[in-house]
């Protein structure tokens, strides 16, 4: 059964790009776009003016893609509501998520220099957190959360030496899944870290890697870096860390070569779980503004990775999330038979959770799935001699299946309070309270935050 359609225009509510005051929003059918369905986000500010910045480009339909769920709110809200979305965040008893990924930053310096950074790295640095700050967030984390998944990341984590440390702490507090996210450079320049990463329990790898050639790289990272990336997913490989291949992607920079970053992923062995797509968003240190950046949708997106694999990938095997809110991204599960892929139907995907699903259940079915698919394979020798996890691994074939996701993240042009309430990415701030990724990282053209540098 098909979600009911919704009707456009659509309410919701954003905030003001220049002063970031809550808003009216609603979303409207681009009149200038022929052809091609297309949606604005229109919004007005009564000292700023209007603006308007398409969301939604090409097939599937909008009006189809968006559903409904059940909420499922913090079970331990560590804010009160006082002003309302999106200035009381913590969580507060309004959200209408559960964290599947809690992400932690643990430095702000960083051995790249990327002109596209949503944390600013190395701008400004603050003394990096305790080990006994750290602890604290992930205890906090614990406490809203559960046994969820936790991102390190930064800044760039391994500039830290006290890495393994801070692995060993997440491990020993239980959580699903812990994974780093990197820039891949020391993994790729120094032997035996990636082995020593392992031995504290880490089990993958958020590997940004824009593209399966450099010129992506020279231009959103600021240098030519793909052979360290390489010799970094190889060493993992070595190690048994999973590894997720992570682009930013830009009209005229790298949307036209999706495709091939894809196939370099099936080429590099089983412990490359995936590819995750992100179009680029306008927050902390960006060379666009917001109301200007080259902008892709995630229809488009979908309509690429068909296109350039010659119908390989299809848009029609992604499916909305289960888990945060359908206009936020998609994915699909493939089985690798090669260097070709071939759809998993009916695979319990992180995005699959039937066709009125709870926001609960969806939370559980992400975190498991991550938990599952984007750790390394086992051995055969685990398969065979391991436990009933293991075995049913093998069973499963998981270690032959493949992610293709997408998520669009939210800045100041396209928020939508009612996707924010949704969100399922949690920054956990140095004061230990849980923020939705795109507001913590939100910034006005100016430049002014709402959380990043204030908590």
């Amino acid at each position: 059964m098909t979600p009911p359609a919704r009707s456009l225009p659509q309410a919701t509510e954003s905030v003001c790009p220049v002063c970031l005051r809550r808003i009216p929003a609603e979303y409207v059918l681009d009149p200038a776009e022929e052809g091609i369905p297309s949606v604005l986000l229109r919004k007005e500010c009564p000292e700023h003016g209007v603006f308007s910045v398409p969301v939604w480009r090409g097939m599937p339909d909008f009006r189809s893609w968006v559903r409904d769920k059940t909420p499922s709110h913090p079970r331990h809200p560590f804010v009160e509501r006082e002003r309302g979305c999106p200035f009381d965040c913590g969580l507060c008893p309004d959200h209408a998520q559960h964290t599947c990924t809690g992400l932690i930053e643990v430095t702000g310096r960083c051995n790249l220099r990327c002109p596209v950074c949503y944390a600013s790295a190395g701008e400004q640095v603050a003394p990096e957190p305790s080990l006994e700050r750290i602890a604290f967030q992930m205890d906090r984390l614990r406490q809203a959360s559960g046994a969820c998944n936790v991102q390190l990341s930064g800044g760039e984590p391994t500039v830290r030496d006290d890495l393994p440390e801070i692995i060993r702490m997440a491990k020993a507090r239980g959580f699903a899944l812990i994974q780093c996210n990197t820039n891949g450079l020391r993994l790729g320049t120094e032997p035996g870290y990636a082995a020593s990463l392992r031995e504290a329990g880490l089990d993958s790898v958020y590997l940004q890697c824009d593209a399966a050639d450099d010129a992506a790289h020279e231009i959103l990272r600021g240098r030519r870096c793909l052979p360290e990336k390489l010799e970094a997913i190889r060493v993992c490989g070595e190690a048994g860390i999973g590894v997720v291949l992570v682009a930013t992607v830009a009209a005229g920079v790298n949307a036209d070569r999706l495709w091939p970053l894809v196939e370099m992923g099936l080429r590099l062995g089983a412990h490359v779980r995936g590819v995750h797509f992100q179009p680029m968003s306008s927050f902390g240190r960006c060379p666009w503004r917001s109301d200007g950046a080259p902008r892709v949708t995630l229809p488009e997106i979908a309509a690429e990775l068909e296109r350039q694999s010659q119908g390989q990938i299809r848009w029609t095997d992604f499916h909305p999330p289960g888990c945060e809110n359908a206009l936020c991204s998609f994915s699909a599960v493939y089985r690798r038979n090669g260097e070709t892929l071939e759809l998993v139907q009916g695979a319990s995907s992180c995005c699959d959770c039937g066709e009125t699903p709870s926001a609960a259940e969806g939370a559980r079915k992400a975190k498991a799935f991550a938990a599952r698919h984007w750790s390394a394979p086992a051995s055969p020798a685990a398969a065979r001699d391991g436990d009933a996890f293991d075995r049913f691994l093998a069973s499963a074939g998981i270690e032959q299946r493949f992610t293709v996701s997408c998520m669009a993240f939210q800045d100041a042009m396209t928020l939508d309070l009612e996707r924010v309430k949704g969100c399922c990415i949690h920054v956990v701030s140095p004061s230990g309270t849980l923020i939705p990724f795109c507001l913590y990282n939100l910034t006005s053209f100016d430049g002014t935050t709402l959380y990043r540098g204030r908590v």
